[in-house]
């Protein structure tokens, strides 16, 4: 079984989905917590080393990776979480795109917006999530996965991105039968379960502006 690293804040953050796919898959993850005022003083290489200047950063022995959803398509691969057909590949990978698409508009919100626009927001998120309620309905093998009859890398990111605007609206789901069944189902998986009910999981925040 390989042993993995992941240098990243004390923050749920980018990292989350990465944490989510190697605790379900019972892979090994050393930690690596970086303090933010570290980073931004740039003490020791690790900045200055990073690819683009940013973390998460992944190690698989010698091997290191950046960028996160990068990371979780490599994880993907290796554990049989990318599809059984180059058809589910693409799929997998063009959902998980927009999975991306969605993440961005929460982090824009919570950063440059203000609570004055979380009623637009709101609204513009309906209509977002009304596309994934879709993909689930149209999936050949059922509901609980977005592609297939079994996880798949992209599952992790939604999840995670579901999380963090279910802590912002926790209403946000009421309209979507699906995906709120899809939330059930993949937070009963054991090992997911437990983590998520873990010391670990529930000190980190979303984010730093989250306490």
């Amino acid at each position: 079984m390989p042993g993995y690293t992941l240098t990243y804040f004390p923050v749920r953050g980018r990292a989350e989905h990465i944490r989510l796919l190697c605790w379900d898959q019972g892979v090994p993850l050393t930690e690596d917590e970086v303090q933010m005022q570290d980073w931004a003083s740039g003490k020791g290489d690790l900045k200055k080393n990073a690819v683009f200047g940013q973390l998460p950063k992944f190690q698989d022995g010698d091997f290191v990776i950046y960028q996160s959803n990068t990371i979780l398509r490599y994880l993907g691969r290796k554990h049989g979480l990318s599809g059984s057909n180059d058809q589910e590949h693409t799929t997998i990978d063009m959902i998980n795109d927009g999975v991306e698409d969605l993440r961005l508009k929460y982090y824009r919100f919570l950063f440059l917006e203000n609570e004055a626009n979380k009623e637009k927001f709101l609204q513009d998120l309906s209509g977002q999530l009304a596309a994934f309620e879709r993909i689930l309905s149209q999936n050949p093998k059922g509901p609980n996965y977005l592609v297939g009859d079994k996880i798949s890398y992209a599952d992790y990111n939604l999840l995670d991105t579901l999380h963090c605007n279910l802590d912002l609206s926790p209403e946000c789901l009421s309209s979507f039968p699906l995906l709120s069944a899809y939330v059930e189902h993949l937070v009963s998986r054991p090992k997911l379960s437990e983590y998520l009910k873990s010391d670990g999981r529930k000190k980190r925040p979303i984010t730093p502006k989250h306490k």
